[in-house]
């Protein structure tokens, strides 16, 4: 009996203490935690290899981490070298064949990866001597050949091709340029032009110059031995010849001497985006480096940040706005502030851009933001401890980033001790609202008007214009539509062109079958129309992959024998489709509109906009002949967006109907053309095909 009173006297003391507690005033943080960061044992080899280990004894694994520290390289007019050589290595070696090498790696159960400028491995502990044997092999003895090249190669190209109409893709590329000037290492970009002029020897070369192991630096961490891993480095990597790599000298880059807007015309943009830049010159071992990362993090670091509460919580101008800075003792690095934004409210969030970085530059931040940021920068910096490559990039920033040996270890103490006024110093040293780079990438012709007339304190920003490729080029044009253009005369233009409307409308049911090869397999496309209905079907390998089919107010996906309906949006947006002809759909429909006249394959085109909810579609008329030239679909989904764009070619007339004989789009990032093998008119859908 004695132990229970004694028991809720406890308990009554603890639930007395807990009422005198006042909840309206923050706790006081407590002391930062210790940080116990295991200094690397290291030695280096006499070619100029430097390696450090920790030793970890709390798992029975083991990773690998191969860096070269080298000055930016300039590729020049074989810019994509660099990638092409990276993607040639970790491919096995001149001692053992690629299959032999990637089923030893997945035997092992281990990873192991190289590229240009270093590699990673990581196994179980036991498996390390063999592992590291592998590394050391694929990495000092890689097997060029003209096969994997000629193979690489046209993957590289592939990928390009793909991105020449990808916004986003394009706005890097102009960002980077414009920030540096294209002969600088970080403004130069790869095009199918310089990847062509890459050969084999070049790849070699590049090989030969530039993985060497004068600023190369291995980090082993984990369940091993300091001896064990000094043998077996000594054994495997001595054989790396000594070599540094070619040094030279690059221009240096400078902001612009006031805001400009740069202006990159892109017709098929579903909306803009926006970077606004300038230049930083910041080394991790400056002492204003944190409170700088604070003030970035504040701004635009996260769903907490300003631009992104201004520009989507209250504006609702975008799904997200972010600003990042960069850190760089080799030359200038960017801070960046950026969004992808609806067009009507392109110039808009261009200015509110530019007033929050005003702002903070300005104002100093308020305790709160500083406090709630500070904790995140604790619980990140705590997490990531747990993960081994952490700590190996720890330990390689101290050595190649002149940092002190404790830097980590006062880590947080040095993030805690932060003033309001040490991040409003960063921010006025290291962000720009009056040299700033505004770089706009986006459809001139909806957003142009209004951004001509965006003003930031009082002034003007001025436009200048520049093509995709990062030259000056002069203001777009558009040309306006006649008043007498309607969607129903562009229609009727198009069904006259493909065989005459008489002929159409007596086509009670279509048949359409595309084919073409993508990722190693063949890819077919079929689509069946009735006047209220449609299918559309992809097939691999003659395998039906999925298939969207619509019937009165059913919609759904098929995948095999399940079908998903979609969501009542979606379904409503693709009725709009429905008929033989996808114009029979939306002619009389108002969210149908006459959006004006752009270039398709270097012709005028009228395009037709039908807006939706979910899915909305753009349609392109050849302004000369009439025939469509183009569909680009846009489904906004769960926060994102996909486009996928495809071109109508080579029409061929079947049973006095013209169909075009190629379609020419993408298939999961890959280009894919496909030829019209099929087309049947009146016979071959049935009742059943909709099921």
């Amino acid at each position: 009996m004695k132990k229970l009173y004694t028991a809720l006297a406890i308990v009554f003391m603890a639930v007395g203490a807990q009422a005198q507690v006042d909840r309206s005033v923050m706790p006081k943080p407590g002391p930062a935690p210790e940080i116990n960061l295991e200094e690397p044992q290291q030695f280096e080899l006499k070619n100029g290899l430097t390696v450090m280990v920790v030793e970890n004894h709390k798992l029975p694994r083991v990773s690998i981490q191969l860096s070269l520290d080298n000055p930016p390289i300039a590729e020049g007019d074989k810019a994509g070298v660099q990638q092409l050589t990276g993607a040639l290595m970790g491919k096995g070696s001149k001692n053992i064949s690629k299959d032999d090498f990637n089923e030893e790696i997945d035997f092992l159960g281990a990873r192991l990866n190289l590229g240009a400028q270093g590699g990673f491995a990581s196994s179980l502990s036991k498996y390390f001597p063999r592992v590291l044997e592998l590394m050391a092999d694929a990495a000092l003895n890689p097997k060029f050949t003209q096969e994997e090249f000629d193979a690489e190669k046209a993957r590289t190209i592939t990928g390009l091709k793909t991105q020449e109409k990808d916004v986003s893709a394009i706005a890097s590329r102009v960002q980077s340029a414009l920030a540096y000037g294209t002969d600088h290492p970080y403004g130069e970009f790869t095009t199918e032009e310089t990847v062509n002029n890459v050969t084999l020897g070049d790849v070699s070369k590049f090989y030969t110059n530039y993985f060497v192991p004068a600023n190369a630096y291995l980090v082993v961490i984990g369940d091993v031995k300091f001896d064990e891993v000094k043998e077996l480095v000594t054994k495997n990597f001595t054989a790396w010849t000594k070599a540094t790599p070619p040094s030279f000298q690059f221009s240096k880059p400078t902001d612009v001497q006031y805001t400009q807007i740069s202006f990159v015309d892109a017709p098929n943009a579903v909306q803009s985006e926006i970077a606004v830049q300038n230049l930083v010159n910041l080394k991790m071992s400056d002492a204003d480096y944190l409170p700088t990362l604070v003030a970035n993090r504040i701004l635009g670091g996260g769903g907490e940040a300003r631009l992104f509460l201004n520009l989507r919580e209250d504006k609702g101008y975008t799904y997200g706005s972010y600003s990042g800075i960069g850190a760089d003792k080799y030359a200038p690095s960017r801070f960046r502030a950026t969004a992808s934004v609806r067009n009507m409210v392109t110039d808009s969030s261009v200015v509110e851009i530019l007033k929050e970085i005003d702002r903070i530059i300005k104002e100093p931040v308020s305790e709160k933001e500083l406090r709630n940021t500070k904790a995140k920068y604790v619980g990140n910096f705590v997490l990531a401890l747990e993960r081994p490559q952490t700590i190996a990039n720890y330990a390689l920033n101290i050595e190649t980033e002149g940092l002190p040996k404790d830097f980590y270890k006062n880590y947080l103490e040095r993030i805690n001790a932060i003033t309001v006024a040490d991040v409003q110093k960063a921010a006025k040293k290291h962000l720009s609202s009056s040299n700033a780079r505004v770089v706009v990438a986006g459809k001139g012709s909806e957003v142009l008007e209004n951004l001509e007339k965006v003003s930031f304190n009082g002034k003007k920003v001025p436009i200048k214009y520049y093509d995709k490729y990062a030259n000056a080029t002069a203001k777009p044009e558009y040309k306006e539509v006649a008043a007498d253009i309607t969607v129903q005369s562009i229609v009727n233009n198009y069904f006259d062109a493909i065989g005459g409307k008489s002929k159409v409308d007596a086509i009670k049911s279509l048949k359409l079958v595309y084919e073409g090869s993508a990722f190693g397999a063949t890819i077919k496309v079929e689509e069946k129309r009735t006047a209220d209905k449609f299918a559309v079907t992809t097939f691999q390998n003659e395998n039906a992959l999925q298939g969207v089919i619509a019937k009165g107010d059913e919609l759904f996906m098929k995948q095999g024998a399940n079908k998903i309906p979609l969501p009542p949006a979606m379904r409503d947006d693709l009725k709009k489709a429905l008929g033989v002809f996808a114009e029979y759909g939306f002619v009389n429909n108002d969210a149908a509109k006459v959006a004006g006249i752009e270039q398709v394959e270097g012709k005028d085109a009228y395009k037709i906009d039908v807006a939706g909810e979910t899915v909305s579609v753009s349609y392109f008329y050849d302004v000369a002949t009439g025939l469509k030239v183009k569909e680009v679909q846009t489904i906004s989904f769960g926060g994102q967006k996909q486009v996928q764009e495809t071109l109508l070619k080579d029409y061929k007339e079947i049973d006095g109907i013209k169909f075009p004989g190629l379609r020419s789009g993408s298939l999961q990032g890959q280009p894919l053309e496909s030829k019209l093998i099929e087309a049947v008119i009146n016979t071959g859908v049935t009742d059943a095909d909709f099921d």
